[in-house]
């Protein structure tokens, strides 16, 4: 019988064995490519019918590295510039390891006094390296899907009681259609949240945009005037995915505040420009919405999975999320208990990564990362600017840089958008660089996104010759 209690501890043996195979892995990171040529086929390896008889721990592990090894996506290494993604830095990496190893549930003070005080320690350490102000609340979840359903659930309950209804315990029965106003930068999470809370996609229909796809002040004014002093909430976006710009928070809140309004900010990546003077200006006005959102696994760089919620009105977070039973802490008790702020009960306790890197690398080592990554992509836009085959199709606002191949004497848009989209195909399948295509200004456009912790300037370098090498031979 190959079941773990009839044997001896392996353990030690299955974690040396592990720690062997992550440290040749790291050795190869920088240089090797994102994605391995017989990656298809390595994945296609795994399946077949439930086994009657193990195999055992360390064969067990054996298959998984030889096979899954060859499988993954380099996707932690300098390579990647796909999907906004970062990279465990040292210390979240080890501490994320330490995670598993502890197996706690952040759920409550009782069930862990460490995660619920580290989770406490980190939304405080968090507040201050964004410099949002004390009244916000806030809770760690898996990203910013469940970050944005975390906050536009409080938003939603919110709505309700302006109506008179707790939406909570009552449900929607007799309200009228939630009004939520967006623009063109609006996140597709930020969709599905409100799909999941029942608010509907269609909801989010109003997106009221200029030319660019920033929320049109103006035309928000306006539609807010439309609603005759009825509550609704608006999304505003900071760090579009194609390009990194922003909405106009600031303004924004103005007339939040003038027409009692709630402002949500999906800032996944963007909120970390108020980390630096240089870009600071493009999340003004941040600290004045009622909720703001980011990723954890983004520009901090701590592994997956990881997002946080802040509400500045956090008792909301309580009414929606409390669980009643008579096993569970109560929600009024003095201690943290984080799992009656958020969806999850059943929660891994994500604050030792993310204490782990903030008390390792600090606000001053943060803000230095950012501003590398912001003269990378200058140097991303320059490579792309002065390249006769290349074409940059906006000057960096952040560390998104939008461009696509373009040789001369090919001026068929859906050609030339044809032959874009198979380097697109082809770049994922050469493997030697990431970055995925979008639609941007109505063309098919590149959009690497710079956010991982080991790139430097040798993988801009080389992102830009493998787009011209890969469109060169395809033309």
């Amino acid at each position: 019988m190959s079941l773990p209690l009839v044997l001896p501890d392996d353990t030690q043996a299955a974690l040396d064995q592990i720690a062997a195979a992550a440290r040749s892995y790291l050795e190869t990171l920088d240089d090797g490519p994102v994605r391995l040529p017989d990656a298809d086929a390595a994945a296609a390896r795994f399946g077949g019918s439930l086994p009657e008889h193990g195999v055992g721990t360390l064969a067990a592990l054996d298959e998984l590295v030889r096979d899954g090894l060859d499988a993954a996506t380099r996707s932690s290494g300098p390579r990647m510039f796909h999907f906004v993604t970062g990279g465990g830095t040292p210390a979240a990496l080890a501490a994320d390891w330490l995670t598993s190893v502890l197996d706690q549930n952040a759920f409550s003070w009782v069930a862990s006094p460490l995660g619920a005080r580290l989770e406490q320690v980190t939304i405080g350490w968090l507040r201050e390296l964004f410099e949002l102000p004390e009244r916000f609340g806030g809770v760690l979840v898996s990203g910013a899907t469940l970050a944005n359903t975390t906050a536009l659930a409080a938003a939603r309950q919110w709505w309700g009681e302006r109506h008179g209804v707790d939406i909570a315990r009552d449900g929607f029965v007799g309200l009228p259609p939630v009004p939520v106003l967006s623009g063109g930068y609006l996140h597709t999470s930020a969709t599905k949240a409100l799909a999941t809370l029942g608010m509907g996609r269609g909801s989010a229909s109003r997106y009221i945009a200029d030319t660019s796809g920033r929320m049109d002040v103006d035309g928000l004014a306006r539609a807010l005037s439309d609603l005759h002093g009825a509550p609704a909430i608006i999304i505003a976006t900071v760090g579009d995915v194609n390009d990194g710009d922003a909405d106009p928070v600031d303004r924004l809140a103005d007339l939040a505040e003038r027409h009692g309004a709630w402002l949500h900010v999906d800032g996944a990546f963007g909120l970390f420009a108020r980390l630096s003077p240089r870009s600071a200006h493009l999340a003004a006005g941040v600290e004045r919405a009622d909720s703001v959102v980011a990723d954890a696994h983004k520009w901090l760089n701590v592994p997956y999975d990881t997002g946080f919620a802040f509400v500045a009105h956090p008792g909301l977070l309580g009414k929606v999320f409390s669980m009643d039973a008579a096993y569970l802490p109560r929600p009024d008790e003095p201690r943290p208990n984080f799992g009656h702020l958020a969806p999850e009960a059943s929660r891994r306790a994500r604050a030792l990564p993310v204490w782990a890197t903030l008390r390792a690398y600090g606000r001053a080592g943060y803000r230095a990362l950012i501003e590398r990554h912001l003269d990378l992509a200058i140097r991303l836009a320059r490579r792309a600017a002065d390249h006769p085959r290349l074409e940059l199709l906006r000057e960096p606002v952040l560390n998104v840089v939008p461009f696509r191949y373009h040789p001369g004497g090919l001026d068929d848009p859906a050609a030339l958008d044809d032959l874009n989209r198979r380097i697109g195909e082809a770049l994922v399948t050469d493997g030697r660089v990431y970055a995925g295509t979008t639609r941007y200004l109505d063309v098919v456009a590149f959009r690497p996104a710079i956010a991982g912790w080991r790139i430097t300037e040798r993988e801009i370098d080389l992102l830009a010759d493998v787009v011209v090498e890969l469109g060169d031979r395809l033309r």
